[in-house]
């Protein structure tokens, strides 16, 4: 009887000590990308909870470019790991341009392609309603301009929610972005949707900053500037340099850039990219609302 007992624990403890080493397994495959999330909110947490003024700018550069570099590491994971895009995510470009629609869900994105291109987009009361990206076409005097109807984003699409990732991977591809916002609600979603958008390397009206870098073998750093800086100083420059292990390289500064700014430039993948800010659901505002939303830089109450 014990014997029996015996064989039948270690029969049944087999598949049990198989499932657990599959989950050890299973967790040990993800963890470079949840390590890297994980440390993603322990450098924003820091930077947080550091106040800001002469004595901590240094070290809220250095922050904000290991930032960067986590952001850039967990982008480059993701687009090389396993899986496409996703249904109707890859769309090939068609006439004169591309523009993309962006936005909240349930902003009236699908509509709004509908009514410019005559597509049919499936509009709905209830959010989430487009799951794929929908292209139109608009035909203005003799161009064709290609409108993609994008499923809407949510707060920590940057890092994988929803389907936040190949949203923004099409807006890389857009000439311009159409951030389609509800006129009740736009300062918040619209700071949100920005910050998303920032934090995967796109940058909305802006110029790439005036300055050259070059990487080289040796020689040291060699560190130029034009104009006089207000933003940040050479030891500000070399703590940056430093967080990104360059040694040898060629900087000539010739506008009064911010640490942001240089940051980008190190890191070389940004995408400059316009945006046209359209208020939906201005009937609910009053007219001096609407007159406001249509006096801020490129912005259409529609």
């Amino acid at each position: 009887g014990g014997g029996a007992r015996d064989r039948h624990r270690r029969s049944s403890g087999a598949p049990a000590g198989r499932a657990t080493r599959e989950a050890r397994q299973s967790a040990l495959g993800d963890g470079g990308k949840m390590g890297i999330q994980d440390k993603i909110k322990e450098v924003e947490a820091e930077m947080a909870r550091t106040q800001k003024n002469k004595a901590t700018e240094y070290h809220l550069g250095q922050l904000k470019a290991k930032l960067a570099k986590l952001r850039t590491q967990l982008q480059t994971e993701n687009s090389s790991g396993k899986g496409g895009p996703g249904e109707g995510f890859d769309v090939g470009r068609y006439g004169d341009g591309r523009v993309a629609l962006i936005g909240f869900p349930s902003v009236g994105k699908s509509t709004l392609l509908s009514q410019l291109t005559g597509t049919d987009s499936e509009a709905a009361a209830y959010e989430f309603t487009t799951l794929t990206c929908i292209p139109g076409v608009i035909h203005y005097n003799d161009a064709k301009i290609q409108l993609l109807d994008l499923p809407g984003i949510i707060e920590g699409a940057a890092q994988g929610k929803g389907r936040g990732r190949q949203v923004i991977a099409v807006c890389k591809s857009a000439d311009l972005l159409l951030m389609v916002l509800d006129a009740s609600k736009s300062h918040g979603h619209k700071d949100i949707l920005t910050r998303e958008l920032e934090s995967c390397g796109l940058r909305l009206n802006k110029k790439p900053p005036n300055v050259y870098f070059k990487l080289k073998k040796a020689g040291g750093v060699s560190y130029t500037t034009m104009v006089k800086l207000t933003h940040l100083d050479e030891k500000m420059v070399n703590r940056i340099l430093y967080e990104y292990k360059i040694h040898h390289c060629e900087l000539l500064i010739r506008e009064d850039i911010t640490v942001d700014d240089l940051i980008d430039v190190i890191e070389g993948n940004r995408r400059y990219v316009k945006c046209l800010y359209v208020y939906n659901k201005v009937d609910v505002c009053s007219i001096q609302e609407v007159d406001q939303i249509a006096r801020r830089e490129m912005s259409i109450p529609i």
